[in-house]
C-alpha cells in the first residue's frame, strides 16, 4: 500500500497540480480516480466540508484544497524546493496563486460562458486579469526563477486549459499581442517532461468544458 495517494479525476486542473509537486519531488504515490457523480465513502470521509477533489492521502491523513496540499508536500519533503525561500518571495507567490484561482481560472470561465454584449465585456476584464501576472513573469524563465515553482504549480492551468477554455467559448482571452510574457513562459512551462508527460489530452478537456458550458446555459434558459 502507497503511504501517499491522490484522490482526483482525469483533466482536473487542481488535480494536477498536486501530480505536478509530487513527480518533481520524485514522490511515489497512487492515484486514485473519483467519480463526481457518485462520491466514495473514501472522498466522503476524506473530504467531510466540501466533499471535493483533490484530496492527499499521507499514511492515511487527509488534506484538502491543491494549493495547501502542495505546501504541505513541500514541508514534508525538503529536496528540490517548491515555495520560495524568501518570507517576502514566498508571501507574494501565495498572493499571485491566490489571484489566479479567485480572478484569472473564475474570470475566464465567466467570459466562456458569457454571450451576446456581456461577452466582450467579460473577455477584456479576464484579459486584463493575466496581464497583470505577464508583468510578473517578464525577464523570467519561470515564476521561480530558473526552475518551477509554487506559482508556476498554480499557473499551470493557463498553459492548457486556457487555450481550451478559448476553443470552446469562442474568444481569445490568453492573447498573445496582449500577454507575450506569458506566452513565452506557457511555452518553457509545458515542455518540461514532467509537465507534458502529465497533460490530459486536450479532446477529454474539450468535451469536458462544452458539456458543462450546454449544461450553465440550460439552467440560464430555463430561469428565462
Amino acid at each position: 500500500m502507497a503511504e501517499v495517494k491522490i484522490i482526483g479525476s482525469a483533466g482536473s486542473l487542481f488535480c494536477i497540480r498536486v501530480e505536478w509537486a509530487l513527480k518533481l519531488k520524485g514522490i511515489e504515490f497512487e492515484y486514485i480516480v473519483e467519480d463526481l457523480r457518485n462520491k466514495s465513502e473514501l472522498l466522503l470521509k476524506s473530504n467531510p466540508v466540501h466533499k471535493k477533489i483533490p484530496v492527499f492521502l499521507h499514511n492515511d491523513k487527509a488534506i484538502s484544497e491543491s494549493l495547501l496540499i502542495i505546501e504541505y508536500i513541500d514541508e514534508t519533503w525538503k529536496e528540490n524546493p517548491i515555495l520560495p525561500e524568501d518570507p517576502y518571495d514566498r508571501a507574494n507567490a501565495r498572493f499571485w496563486a491566490k489571484f489566479l484561482d479567485e480572478k484569472g481560472l473564475i474570470g475566464a470561465w465567466e467570459a466562456c460562458q458569457a454571450e451576446g454584449e456581456e461577452k466582450e465585456k467579460a473577455v477584456e476584464a479576464a484579459i486584463q486579469n493575466l496581464a497583470l501576472l505577464d508583468k510578473e513573469i517578464q525577464g523570467k524563465k519561470f515564476f521561480g526563477g530558473e526552475q518551477i515553482g509554487y506559482l508556476d504549480l498554480a499557473a499551470g492551468w493557463i498553459c492548457h486549459w486556457l487555450n481550451v477554455l478559448d476553443e470552446v467559448g469562442e474568444m481569445n482571452v490568453f492573447d498573445r499581442e496582449r500577454v507575450p510574457s506569458l506566452h513565452e513562459w506557457a511555452q518553457n512551462f509545458i515542455h518540461v517532461p514532467v509537465i507534458k508527460e502529465s497533460l490530459p489530452p486536450r479532446e477529454t478537456l474539450v468535451n469536458y468544458f462544452k458539456g458543462s458550458l450546454s449544461y450553465v446555459r440550460s439552467l440560464a434558459a430555463n430561469k428565462n
